[in-house]
């Protein structure tokens, strides 16, 4: 089974969690492919499709959610499952956060059969505002690897009793 791991992400933070969900998919024994959220042209050649984006002032990134815009009848016809990153804390991690306005209606818009919310990463030396004045206080990071390698399990799951249902 094919996977593709696409994102939006500024400060590459959300990048790295593709990079990590993929490779925990990748220990499930699935085929997996990460590339931004831009350089997407075609979904058709996946089995799956998981998107993340990273959450500026409760909105997703401008890439992932044009993304899903782009590809809304492909992604309609795949398994997909969307994430977010951002929480600037150990939230994430303690308990579900449901996901924002504008993501859950991207979810709806594409029948999303799950979303998850990481912890972000931002860096003591972040640049612009309010990023800038977010670090002064706020910097760290906040992925946490068990996390990642939970959903990661949970979506190989799904998808190998997809494939064996002949769904």
């Amino acid at each position: 089974m094919s996977v593709l791991v696409t994102y939006g992400s500024k400060r590459g933070g959300t990048a790295g969690l593709a990079q990590m969900l993929a490779d925990r998919l990748r220990d499930e024994g699935l085929a997996v492919e990460v590339i931004a959220a831009p350089e997407v042209r075609d979904v058709d050649a996946y089995d799956a499709v998981v998107i993340g984006g990273a959450l500026y002032a409760n909105r997703w990134h401008r890439d992932a959610g044009r993304f899903v815009k782009r590809q809304t009848g492909q992604l309609r016809r795949h398994p997909t499952y969307l994430f977010s990153s951002g929480p600037l804390d150990d939230s994430a991690t303690q308990q579900e956060i449901i996901p924002v306005k504008g993501v859950k209606s991207l979810m709806e818009r594409v029948g999303a059969r799950g979303h998850v919310t990481f912890g972000g990463r931002l860096s003591p030396d972040a640049k612009g505002f309010p990023a800038k004045a977010m670090a002064k206080k706020r910097s760290g990071d906040w992925r946490d690897h068990d996390h990642v390698r939970t959903w990661a399990r949970q979506l190989a799951s799904e998808l190998r009793a997809e494939v064996t249902q002949g769904g």
